[in-house]
């Protein structure tokens, strides 16, 4: 099998490289990440102009791409610039929308790709631990169409986003995949209430409210308590681009760690002449390849079943996790003290490889799925 990308994806990801290289660099990446916006609407808007967000749609739904590895192109070339834009948000919600939307629901994603509209998924509750089922935010009938009623924790950019879309339960147990429903809110409706907070790694997160919100029928994703395949499919995109993320992460991380060994001199010589340096180096290259060819294994799994999709989507979540800790563990310690300082790009990485374990789904969890999907 080939895995060189075609000429356009390297296209993409050299146009995608060079923007962020030249006006996303470091100082103004973290003017925008600890900022009280979290995000650039006008850098927002140079990313859709330049087809990054129309790269993750495909041509039917008005993108370019849409594939698996196209999808990895562009999270990847953000990961080596640290980009907090909400990129993930537009790619969860717009496949939902492509999935199972109605043609009028699906006229948003053009809104979504010319970067006019800013989506989040509204999916994760407190004490939820990852588990895509887990849905206690209710929906009930109501004289015009629904009325919502719940609470959603850490919804990424949650509170610069106009449209959320939200997971909320219409029939069955809290804990059942059968009876989720999934719901397009405006951010701005009656009874949702948003409390936005920095993340620790830079970009904004938010707690939402949803205090007996009243929608319009047209506002059901797909058919009623039927939502559970559509999310898993939209969360399982999200997996494939965070992993793509942090594999872009690490390669930055690798190769200033791989300079500084070069660089940095004790009695007279590079300290990458020292042999045991050498050795946990090379390690380290291992284990970001064995990071790369996980990435791989994921994109080419996107067009298959569902359960051959989301082993290869877990087992790649679980690798990245595990590599992302060691990657940022291994290269603050062989920068030594200077390694840990908000000054120095690497910490900000390191945070950033960390954080990406908890999205999603951490390790430990995407081991038990993947387990518990290869059992008959």
């Amino acid at each position: 099998m080939n895995f060189e990308h075609t000429e356009d994806r390297r296209m993409l990801a050299d146009t995608l490289d060079r923007f962020v290289a030249e006006q996303y660099g470091f100082e103004t990446r973290n003017a925008i990440a600890y900022g009280d916006t979290g995000m650039s609407p006008a850098l927002w808007g140079q990313f859709a102009e330049l087809g990054a967000i129309g790269a993750l749609f495909p041509e039917a739904e008005g993108g370019f791409g849409g594939a698996g590895f196209d999808i990895a192109v562009v999270f990847e070339s953000l990961g080596r610039g640290l980009v907090v834009e909400p990129f993930l948000g537009a790619l969860m919600v717009g496949r939902a929308l492509a999935a199972a939307g109605t043609p009028a629901q699906k006229e948003q994603i053009a809104s979504l790709i010319d970067g006019s509209t800013v989506a989040a998924l509204a999916h994760d509750e407190p004490g939820s631990h990852y588990e895509l089922a887990r849905v206690a935010t209710r929906a009930v009938r109501s004289a015009e169409g629904w009325a919502l009623t719940g609470a959603k924790a850490v919804v990424l950019q949650g509170d610069n986003a106009e449209l959320l879309l939200v997971s909320a339960r219409t029939a069955g147990a809290v804990d059942s995949a059968d009876g989720i429903s999934l719901f397009l809110v405006p951010a701005d409706a009656p009874g949702v209430v948003r409390r936005g907070m920095g993340r620790i790694d830079g970009g904004r997160v938010a707690e939402v409210t949803l205090d007996n919100v009243q929608l319009g029928a047209d506002a059901l994703l797909g058919a009623e308590g039927q939502g559970f395949a559509t999310l898993e499919l939209a969360v399982g995109w999200g997996v494939l681009a965070l992993c793509a993320e942090a594999l872009g992460a690490m390669e930055v991380a690798k190769k200033d760690t791989l300079e500084y060994l070069q660089t940095r001199k004790q009695f007279g010589v590079p300290i990458g002449s020292f042999q045991a340096l050498q050795h946990r180096m090379a390690d380290l290259l291992l284990e970001v390849e064995q990071s790369r060819s996980a990435v791989i294994n994921a994109a080419a799994a996107m067009d298959a079943g569902r359960v051959e999709r989301e082993r290869a989507l877990s087992a790649a979540k679980f690798t990245i996790g595990r590599i992302g800790a060691l990657v940022s563990e291994e290269s603050i310690q062989m920068h030594g003290g200077i390694g840990m300082t908000w000054e120095l790009p690497l910490s900000h990485y390191a945070k950033r490889l960390v954080m990406v374990d908890h999205e999603l789904g951490d390790t430990d969890h995407h081991l038990e799925r993947f387990t518990a999907l290869g059992r008959p």
